[in-house]
């Protein structure tokens, strides 16, 4: 038993051309982010090319409804990130709080761990304000500093001598016993950094008369 071939009229080939040439057009658009367009058929969705249309049609809303999603997932992610870049501003600002306690006087009380990262803001908005406030004295208060080792001490020196270069003096005040035992022991060299046992000592001494430019370290 044979089966006879039937081939489309070219009215019918041409037709299914130009439906092929339409699904091209429209997945062309949406390769290129562009989801809006869809294929319009006449056809039933039992013809085989309704059916592509359909399945097609239902593919790009799939693709446009997950676009959206992510770009609403986006939207969400950098708010987030905007929103925890200004905490993480608000929290260096705190944690270098640079107050001109007196004309020319500038005071950082320092409370927490100092590291590598912290030391570099602190003496970044130091400078800048010693700069910006014509700065003779800086003071820098260690009272809420409890336990310190040879970096922490490196970093204190390096600010201080940075506070020096530009003409400021630099003390250090809020010295401990343990701190200052720790310091012996550990044979770190403070011998360019004045230290006072408190910070009002400091104020007292730097607000009492002009400040000078070498002064004798406390003993």
């Amino acid at each position: 038993m044979t089966t006879d071939l039937v081939l489309p009229s070219p009215d019918e080939a041409l037709a299914v051309l130009d439906k092929l040439a339409d699904i091209l057009m429209v997945l062309s658009d949406v390769a290129s982010g562009d989801y809006s367009p869809r294929l319009d058929s006449a056809l039933p969705d039992s013809h085989p090319l309704g059916a592509l249309f359909l399945g097609i049609n239902e593919m790009i809303e799939s693709l446009d409804a997950e676009r959206k999603r992510g770009a609403l997932y986006q939207q969400e992610l950098e708010e987030k990130l905007s929103t925890i870049e200004a905490q993480r501003l608000a929290i260096r600002e705190l944690s270098t709080p640079i107050m001109e306690v007196w004309d020319g006087i500038l005071c950082l009380p320092i409370v927490g761990v100092m590291d590598s990262a912290r030391s570099a803001d602190m003496t970044e908005a130091l400078l800048r304000m010693v700069v910006e406030k014509k700065a003779l004295c800086t003071i820098l208060d260690i009272t809420g500093i409890e336990v310190m080792d040879t970096r922490t001490a490196d970093h204190f020196i390096r600010m201080a001598k940075s506070v020096q270069l530009l003409g400021a003096d630099c003390v250090l005040t809020g010295l401990n016993p343990g701190i200052a035992q720790t310091i012996v022991h550990m044979g770190v060299d403070m011998g360019d950094v004045v230290t006072y046992r408190s910070l009002r000592d400091a104020l007292q001494e730097y607000m009492s008369g002009p400040v000078k430019k070498s002064r004798k370290r406390q003993k």
